[in-house]
């Protein structure tokens, strides 16, 4: 390897008509070393031969396993030896996937900052923080939720962070805000989502929560997993309430903690100048958000709503706390789903609200339409069937043909 002046040497006595040996004699480097130089007509660094190592041909292998791993390059190592039978040290795969690594630290890092329109996105949240409650330090839950347009927060203390205190503090904010948002950004919290694939983004959310939203009529939405960032507007708001609301503060009860918290979000969170938007959020609030929130049309909560699965008996009614509640005789034999809510039983099949009635809050109480029983009741005494009349009921799996067929069959009118 020769130094740039050398070069430059080889260069001008070239230009003056010396021969590659005389070059050579001259600089101490054999005429081939000449040649080379006067080829590439300058000085030029060395590089090593690229040789091909044992990772060779694996590099989307190796991007795939370490993403999956979440930068866990000794896992890597291991599954190599196991499913591709190659044997390498650590180092090796360190230096293999050093450029990965660096992409996964970028990302964790970067943040991108959009905007949604007013009534689109409630961000929810939890925090923990320990607080002094009378003479000990309790470890408090905080619920917040933030509007995404506005960045009105909602900030309740709960005990926990189960499935419970989810729900009651999403429907707090809902009370709060006075209206229903058009989806909720949350992260993959194990009480809300049971399975989120990090790489083809499949979300599998939990049963309950997934009714609880079809109760609120909101979409649930699951941010990236390990990419909380890109809830950001929340996470930051997790953040200024653990700083703002709670740091360096004490209160005699828990009581006095929620009305602490109450009186925060009406008179500092609101009608602070909020950096990014550069107004109040109250102010941004009444004046674009209010009007986009759906109503809540004085829908109880959901804790008070329950789903229900029955199989219809032999008597055309279906059993729900030892009551029983008739439904159209048509249907006996087959599973129909039953929503409990707001002092009423509502008895749906394939989807359709096939009967309706007031809440029985006794015991063996029956609560029967008789317009269902019509076509097989022959009096107020019992069930008789009408001569020369057979009705076959199919099995319950069976029956998802529209029930005015079976009307024709069997005589009779819902």
């Amino acid at each position: 390897m020769r130094v740039p002046d050398e070069v430059a040497a080889m260069l001008h006595l070239h230009r003056q008509g010396w021969g590659l040996r005389r070059i050579g004699r001259e600089v101490g480097c054999s005429p081939m070393t000449v040649r080379r130089y006067l080829a590439a007509d300058g000085w030029m660094p060395y590089r090593s031969p690229e040789r091909l190592g044992l990772l060779a041909g694996h590099g989307v292998w190796l991007a795939e396993r370490f993403r999956r791993h979440r930068g866990n390059a000794d896992v890597v190592r291991q599954e190599l030896a196991g499913e591709l039978g190659i044997t390498v040290s650590l180092r090796t795969v360190e230096r293999a996937v050093a450029h990965l690594r660096r992409e996964l630290a970028a990302e964790a890092l970067a943040t991108v900052r959009f905007e949604t329109p007013p009534g689109r996105q409630l961000q929810i949240d939890f925090g923990e923080r320990g607080v002094w409650i009378g003479d000990e330090v309790v470890r408090v839950h905080l619920f917040i939720a933030t509007l995404g347009y506005s960045r009105r927060v909602y900030v309740r203390a709960f005990r926990h962070e189960r499935q419970a205190a989810w729900f009651e503090g999403i429907e707090g904010a809902f009370g709060h805000f006075g209206g229903l948002p058009g989806e909720m950004l949350l992260d993959n919290a194990k009480a809300l989502v049971e399975r989120h694939h990090a790489d083809t983004r499949e979300v599998v959310f939990n049963a309950r929560f997934h009714a609880f939203a079809r109760y609120w009529a909101v979409r649930p939405v699951a941010c990236a997993p390990y990419r909380a960032r890109t809830k950001g507007k929340d996470e930051r708001g997790v953040g200024y309430v653990k700083r703002n609301a709670i740091a360096g503060r004490s209160f005699a009860s828990w009581a006095a903690l929620e009305a602490h918290l109450a009186w925060w979000m009406r008179e500092v969170a609101d009608v602070r100048v909020h950096g990014t938007t550069g107004e109040a959020p109250m102010v941004r609030f009444e004046r674009d958000e209010a009007a986009a929130l759906r109503p809540l049309s004085g829908r109880p909560p959901f804790r008070q709503m329950r789903e229900l699965t029955r199989r219809v008996q032999n008597d055309g009614c279906v059993d729900v706390d030892t009551n029983h509640y008739s439904v159209p005789w048509m249907l006996i034999g087959t599973q129909v789903s039953i929503v409990v809510s707001g002092g009423e039983v509502r008895v749906l099949h394939a989807g359709t609200e096939v009967a309706r009635h007031g809440q029985r809050h006794g015991r063996r109480e029956r609560a029967v339409d008789a317009a269902h029983l019509r076509g097989i009741v022959l009096g107020d005494t019992g069930l008789q069937r009408p001569e020369g009349t057979v009705a076959t009921i199919l099995p319950g799996a069976d029956l998802l043909r529209p029930l005015a067929e079976y009307e024709q069959v069997a005589g009779g009118a819902w």
